[in-house]
């Protein structure tokens, strides 16, 4: 009997379990960058304020950073497809962009950028204008595009979070129609930025966006390339 077979065996509480447990551990790939920070380059560097770095350093951060979270992420999504009928790279493979559109219905359009505008909107209030200009501005073409693509996989990992989070719960509760998903994100991530950043408003906010991440996942109909587009939009712009 092979490992798949066993876990599709298991029940519904454990098969909870076992996708709470990568989405969590998607989490805690995101947490990598902590060690990194705190403890790798703080012992390397003496300090380990990002505006103390160097340019260097900083590309170097990110570079490590990426390698990562890639290889986490992958290592999680890979090990639920042996383990499980949950399969996101066939998922991305299978689904067009455009096919993800069609499925979608004027409603659920109209709640998805609904929604994204909003997200976009607090952004733009929180650093008085276009994030994406004013740190373009701040760090010149270099810094700015290793950042960005460091962005970009920062929003793969929280999109496991929210995939596999919304996966659990609804094989406890058996209800598919509630953004489980961005409340795991809204906790975990909401939760990492009040404490890392001591500011409880900041974690708030990344909270009430983690939960508009995770409906976007549901009205996108789950849809990976479509929820990852969107979730670019959102925590990027």
């Amino acid at each position: 009997m092979n490992t798949q077979t066993l876990t599709k065996k298991r029940n519904r509480f454990f098969q909870g379990l076992d996708f709470l447990s990568y989405s969590l551990g998607a989490f805690g790939v995101i947490g990598f960058e902590l060690l990194l920070t705190y403890v790798i380059e703080y012992n390397i560097y003496g300090y380990s304020d990002w505006k103390s770095y160097a340019p260097w350093q900083n590309i170097l951060h990110w570079t490590l950073t990426c390698i990562v979270w890639g290889l986490g992420g992958m290592y999680i999504v890979k090990d639920c497809a042996r383990k499980s009928d949950i399969d996101l790279i066939k998922n991305f493979k299978q689904k067009s962009l455009l096919q993800g559109a069609k499925e979608m219905s004027l409603f659920q359009w109209i709640l998805l950028i609904t929604g994204t505008v909003l997200v976009l909107i607090s952004t733009w209030i929180d650093w008085g204008g276009s994030k994406v200009l004013k740190e373009f501005a701040h760090k010149g073409t270099v810094l700015f595009t290793f950042q960005y693509i460091y962005y970009l996989f920062e929003v793969f990992l929280v999109l496991l979070v929210i995939v596999f989070g919304q996966y659990a719960f609804e094989k406890w509760f058996k209800n598919d129609k509630i953004p489980y998903g961005g409340i795991v994100v809204a906790l975990t991530w909401g939760l990492g930025h009040w404490l890392t950043k001591g500011n409880m408003v900041d974690g708030i906010s990344t909270a009430i966006g983690g939960f508009v991440f995770g409906g976007a996942y549901l009205l996108t109909n789950r849809n990976i390339k479509l929820s990852y587009l969107f979730l670019c939009i959102m925590f990027i712009l």
